[in-house]
This record gives structure tokens, C-alpha cells and sequence, in this order.
């Protein structure tokens, strides 16, 4: 019997050891585009093209950040990006969590048949929505505006069904409490949901500034003064104006990714705690 287990744990621990070691192959093979770009951002131009197979710098500079910084208005689109994504995801987590809050606790007319809407709306593809969301934009006079990329996007169907899921698991005995102590329903979200869907606000929050972060194609319907553009599509001008000089390019893309990482890293517990309810939900 001991042996049988000896067996059992020596062969568990090989089986984890393989998963780790094979996780481990996998993110570094995801992560080398991002290393090289990184590297490469610190290299010369005439280091990049004489030595493209050399992965360190032989010389480490940073006149791809200078040329960067300097011939292209980053600053703006940088702060452009920031108040879109900051703003459209707050905006968000809290449309979200209320909606959700609502479909989950409350019983009312139409409440089937809105949420038969709200899958439905699920289902349409991005694309389908573009030419009727460009010429609502314009009628309203917010064509070429900051606020035509942060309108559309204050709601979420798939965030707010999302959020649904999770708050119908908060018990209902805690709100009847709330009720009985006199909470009102806002007091009853603010008080009792919103601290019980901490892993939902961290998992809705990177999902959203992730999606706004690296959007390219609707700054690109809906921008045209260079002084409003976004990272996104500033970079993709920058490289077409700039294409010979790889250490900018390079440059201005690394200063683009790395916010999204910072607050990856400084979420990844709400993020990974998200994903683990969201994967057991009815």
C-alpha cells in the first residue's frame, strides 16, 4: 500500500513537473515578440540592420525614444488614450454591476424579454454596428471628438451579463437584511453587491481597459485631426511617416504596452480570481 503511494506521489509530481515546464516553454514562446520589440527599441538603426539575428542591444541607447518623443505628438495621443480608456471603463464597471445588480434581484415587466435583448446583442458582430453607430456620431455632432469613441462604449452587453451571473450567487437573505435595516436598493448596491464582486470589478475593469486601450478601428472611423488621435492609430501613421527608423517604431510601441501591463500585474489576483468564478457560472 505504501508503495502504491510512493508510486502514485512520484508519478503526480512528474505529471506537474511537465505542466510546469511545458507552461513555462509556452509563455516564453507568447512572450518573445514582446522581448524582441522591447530589446530592439534600444538598439541603433544601423545595429538593426547589420545585426538583425542578435537578440541583446551591443550597444544600449535610447534614441529610439528620443526620436520617438520628439517627432511625433506621443504626449497628446498618450493622454488621449488614458482619459478614454480611465473614463469608458469606470463608466463600465459601474453601468455593469447596476444593470446586472437589477436582472439579478429584481423581478419586473418585460425583464424575459429584455434579457432575450441583451443576448441577442451579444450575438452582433462589431463590424455589423459600425456604419450605423458612424452615422448616429455624426448626427449628434460629435464626429472627430474624443466623445465618439467614449459614448458607444459606456455600455457592455456581454460585461452586464457578465456582472448578472455573479451577483445572482450574493444570497438573497443578505439584501432582505439590508431592506429590513431600511437600505434602499442604491444603498443595497453600494453597501452589500459591490464589496461581494471585487474579483468581477478587477476581471470587467482589464477586459475593458485592455479593449479600449488597443482599439484601432474606431479612433480610425472616427478621428481625423492628428491632435485627437489615439495610440493606436498615432503609432500606425507614426511607423507609415517613419518606416526606416525601426528603433522609433519600436520605441513608440513598447511605450504603448507596457501601461497595459503594469496594471495587469497590479490586478492579476482579481483578474485570475474573475476567471476562476466566471468559468463555474450557471
Amino acid at each position: 500500500m505504501n508503495r502504491e503511494n510512493v508510486k502514485r506521489r512520484k508519478h503526480g509530481q512528474k505529471l506537474q513537473i511537465s505542466i510546469i515546464a511545458f507552461m513555462g516553454l509556452f509563455s516564453a514562446v507568447m512572450m518573445y515578440p514582446f522581448i524582441w520589440m522591447l530589446l530592439t527599441s534600444f538598439k541603433s538603426n544601423a545595429e538593426i540592420r547589420t545585426n538583425r539575428t542578435r537578440f541583446f542591444p551591443e550597444v544600449w541607447t535610447l534614441k529610439g525614444y528620443e526620436t520617438a518623443l520628439e517627432k511625433a505628438p506621443l504626449g497628446q495621443w498618450f493622454l488621449n488614450s488614458l482619459f478614454v480608456t480611465v473614463f469608458v471603463t469606470v463608466i463600465v464597471i459601474l453601468t455593469s454591476t447596476l444593470i446586472g445588480y437589477v436582472f439579478a434581484k429584481y423581478r419586473f415587466r418585460a425583464k424575459k424579454l429584455l434579457f432575450v435583448v441583451l443576448l441577442a446583442s451579444m450575438m452582433v458582430p462589431g463590424q455589423v454596428t459600425m456604419i450605423p453607430r458612424y452615422l448616429i456620431i455624426q448626427k449628434m455632432h460629435l464626429f472627430d471628438t474624443i466623445w465618439a469613441l467614449i459614448i458607444p462604449g459606456l455600455l457592455s452587453p456581454f460585461t452586464i451579463y457578465l456582472a448578472m451571473q455573479f451577483i445572482s450567487d450574493i444570497p438573497d437573505s443578505l439584501c432582505e437584511a439590508a431592506k429590513i435595516d431600511g437600505a434602499g436598493p442604491l444603498r443595497i448596491y453600494w453597501s452589500i453587491i459591490l464589496p461581494n464582486v471585487k474579483p468581477l470589478i478587477g476581471s470587467i475593469g482589464i477586459f475593458t481597459a485592455m479593449m479600449h486601450w488597443n482599439d484601432y478601428l474606431n479612433p480610425l472611423l472616427m478621428l481625423n485631426d492628428k491632435s485627437r488621435m489615439t495610440l493606436p492609430l498615432g503609432l500606425v501613421i507614426f511607423e507609415s511617416q517613419r518606416s526606416s527608423d525601426l528603433s522609433a517604431t519600436m520605441a513608440a510601441a513598447a511605450m504603448m504596452m507596457v501601461p497595459m501591463i503594469i496594471i495587469f500585474l497590479l490586478f492579476q489576483k482579481q483578474f485570475t480570481q474573475g476567471m476562476t468564478l466566471s468559468s463555474g457560472m450557471k
